[in-house]
């Protein structure tokens, strides 16, 4: 597996070891220690999501608070997707940046985005599947969102999508009225 840090340190980017031949592929997904080796992190996950969402959906931007706040290890393994990680961590030097990046079941990439992050992504494919690993339990009273398309944080989101939200994501307040990370 190679690992590479993205514009913003903190995102991993985890691109696996395939192997593959007439009758299909094999690859190692998750490996604890290869994972903390990589990061330098001693991160343990509780919780495995996995969603599914048709083209054009945009989920986010959404994260927890402490002291449930989530990292999150997240994949694609059907369709594709545009995935962001933006950084709500006050004292960080890259507050209120945003990295984002191709995830698909072709490049089977992964992305590590630790607590003090809000992430969304947005369904470029007919459909999407996407799986979640996190390292806090979900916590609705702690969850929060931002708007997807705050001029502060002008995400280059790809053009030619009309985006759906769900209706707690359509009132999302914006990056200046969020809740931060210290």
């Amino acid at each position: 597996m190679q690992a590479t840090r993205l514009a913003i340190p903190d995102i991993v980017l985890f691109e696996p070891r395939v192997f593959g031949d007439d009758r299909g592929f094999f690859m190692e997904s998750f490996n604890q220690h290869v994972f903390q080796q990589l990061t330098r992190l001693d991160t343990t996950f509780v919780q495995d999501n996995h969603s599914k969402s048709a083209r054009g959906v945009l989920r986010g931007l959404h994260y927890q608070l402490a002291p449930k706040a989530q990292g999150k290890l997240v994949r694609v393994v059907r369709g594709a997707v545009f995935d962001v990680a933006v950084d709500i961590r006050k004292s960080s030097p890259s507050f209120g940046q945003w990295v984002g990046t191709e995830l698909s079941e072709t490049n089977r990439r992964q992305l590590w985005i630790p607590p003090g992050f809000a992430h969304g992504f947005l369904v470029l494919s007919e459909s999407a599947e996407f799986l979640y690993k996190t390292t806090e339990y979900y916590a609705p009273d702690l969850e929060r969102c931002i708007i997807w398309n705050d001029p502060r944080l002008a995400i280059d989101w790809p053009a030619g999508m009309d985006p759906q939200l769900s209706a707690k994501d359509q009132q999302a307040p914006s990056f200046a009225a969020a809740e931060y990370f210290p």
